[in-house]
């Protein structure tokens, strides 16, 4: 396949605004999440070619890194934090790659398949305090994480943690480079 080929073949892909299709970013998104917490490093290309999949479908790569840059950025600094106070134990390192990449696909998913939950703020605080910190604990079930501090006080700062910082999120998205309407 020559260039020229190649070129119009992502034009086309890109037409059809697949990566601003709910359906589409949330098979996306869990496939991603899938391949982060199931294979971790190993399983790391994938992920990355996964990420370069949704850069290559978006209109431009460039602005998306703008928009997705602050939300993985505070996502990665938390979860920085609940591991050095040991809330999480990645092992070696204090945030695995893995992890980093989760959260670009996880700030590229926040408007698209899970922006319904970022219409209230009450409802992003409920589906923070709940629905994340249980993707944590399917996460240290499957080995991704360990949690070594007591369960009802790591639960009880997950809970309050996300709780907060995912209408935050949601918030840091809305200021972020607006989405262009297809």
């Amino acid at each position: 396949m020559g260039m020229e080929a190649l070129s119009q073949s992502l034009r086309r892909l890109r037409a059809l605004g697949l990566a601003e299709k709910t359906w589409f970013n949330a098979i996306w998104f869990q496939s991603t999440w899938f391949l982060c917490v199931l294979g971790r490093d190993a399983l790391l290309l994938y992920t990355l070619a996964m990420l370069t999949l949704h850069f290559t479908l978006v209109a431009s790569a460039r602005d998306e890194a703008r928009r997705l840059l602050p939300i993985a950025a505070v996502g990665i600094g938390v979860d920085t934090l609940l591991s050095v106070i040991g809330i999480f134990d990645f092992g070696p390192v204090l945030v695995p790659l893995w992890l980093m990449a989760l959260w670009v696909a996880f700030a590229a998913a926040l408007t698209r398949a899970l922006g319904v939950f970022g219409r209230s703020r009450g409802l992003a605080a409920l589906v923070g305090g709940i629905g994340v910190p249980f993707n944590y604990a399917v996460g240290a079930k499957m080995g991704a994480v360990a949690l070594p501090m007591d369960p009802v006080v790591s639960g009880a700062v997950l809970i309050a943690t996300w709780a907060i910082l995912l209408p935050a999120l949601y918030q840091i998205a809305g200021k972020a480079t607006p989405l262009e309407q297809a």
